[in-house]
């Protein structure tokens, strides 16, 4: 009989602690993940409506009332002086656009962050979306810890916090010390992973599992965490030169792609095309295409139960053998034990 959900009494308070400027999504695909989580756990324990179960939400601003947005959009928040900071078990800090020019500390809210910083004492935990880590970091949260931010901001937000170890790459870190734990994570819909796998440290595998699969997406992403798909992080690098090309990549990795093939699509000399996309791109076209295959493969061992026979053949591996070896390299682990680990059930 599998595991039956823990239900946490009183209901945990999640407070969103929002600035002028939002970005929505920030704040409302949490919101969103955490009344997924409050329906499962309502569904377990046979009840429809009345007091939440697992967890109540609310968003609030220095000021309350009517709350602007980058969206345009407009949300009515409570003001953070009317909440009592004792009752607060998780408070996140939703992003706001931090412009490249705005290196002074002063752009940030001074108000919200002093709040930050005396609710922080209280709270079981801590987090922040997006650039929800420039409000952490000025309230002294991050110093000395590993932090996530908008692969964007990573390094204006390094240069600001020096005391920070700002990693650009995960979707998502926690950070545990003295008894305290610090999440961050990435852009805008990283909140959303950051959310399941608060719920899931909250309730379990198989809730955090339900609002990942009503929400229609991953409970954990595959590519081992990155905030970049290969095709991005390679479309980013050249600029407009290969993208064409590395969708064609992306849609044929079954298929010979040769350098002499890749610039016959690029419509250049094997000698030119593998020169200029070396300079474009700063790796060879065989490393890009490596490292298209394997993130293929682990995308194709986390959605689906296709064995690895078809995997490797599908994703231009050829035998099991050669995927096993290709995964050992990127990740350190077997495809098996991957699909372990990241696979939805």
């Amino acid at each position: 009989m599998p595991p039956q959900p823990s239900f946490p009494a009183p209901a945990r308070h999640v407070v969103f602690a929002v600035a002028p400027e939002l970005v929505l999504l920030d704040a409302c695909g949490p919101v969103e993940a955490f009344w997924r989580a409050e329906l499962a756990m309502r569904a377990a324990s046979g009840t429809s409506g009345g007091e939440p179960c697992a967890y109540r939400t609310t968003l609030a601003s220095v000021a309350g009332g009517v709350l602007p947005t980058f969206a345009g959009m407009s949300i009515v928040t409570e003001r953070l002086d009317s909440l009592d900071p004792a009752t607060i078990d998780t408070l996140i800090v939703p992003g706001v656009p931090i412009y490249d020019t705005a290196d002074d500390i002063t752009a940030l809210q001074p108000e919200l962050v002093a709040w930050i910083a005396a609710a922080a004492r209280d709270a079981r935990r801590v987090a922040s979306v997006c650039t929800g880590a420039f409000y952490l970091a000025a309230a002294g949260l991050l110093d000395g810890r590993r932090a996530a931010t908008h692969w964007r901001n990573a390094a204006q937000l390094a240069r600001r916090f020096p005391r920070v170890e700002v990693d650009p790459e995960p979707i998502f870190i926690r950070d545990e010390r003295d008894g305290r734990a610090v999440w961050t994570s990435a852009g805008v819909t990283a909140g959303i992973d950051l959310a399941l796998a608060l719920i899931e440290e909250d309730c379990g595998h198989a809730v955090a599992m339900q609002a990942a699969r009503r929400l229609v997406v991953f409970m954990k992403r595959p590519g081992g965490q990155s905030q970049f798909s290969e095709a991005l992080t390679a479309q980013a690098s050249a600029g407009a030169e290969f993208d064409a090309l590395h969708g064609w990549m992306a849609a044929n990795l079954h298929g010979e792609l040769s350098v002499e093939r890749l610039a016959e699509e690029a419509r250049m000399s094997p000698r030119t095309f593998a020169r200029r996309y070396v300079d474009a791109v700063g790796r060879t076209p065989a490393r890009t295409v490596a490292a298209m295959r394997v993130e293929a493969a682990a995308h194709a061992l986390v959605q689906s139960r296709r064995p690895l026979k078809r995997i490797a053949a599908d994703c231009g591996f050829g035998t099991e053998q050669n995927l096993r070896r290709a995964f050992e390299r990127s990740y350190g682990v077997l495809p098996l034990d991957y699909r372990a680990r990241f696979a939805a059930s």
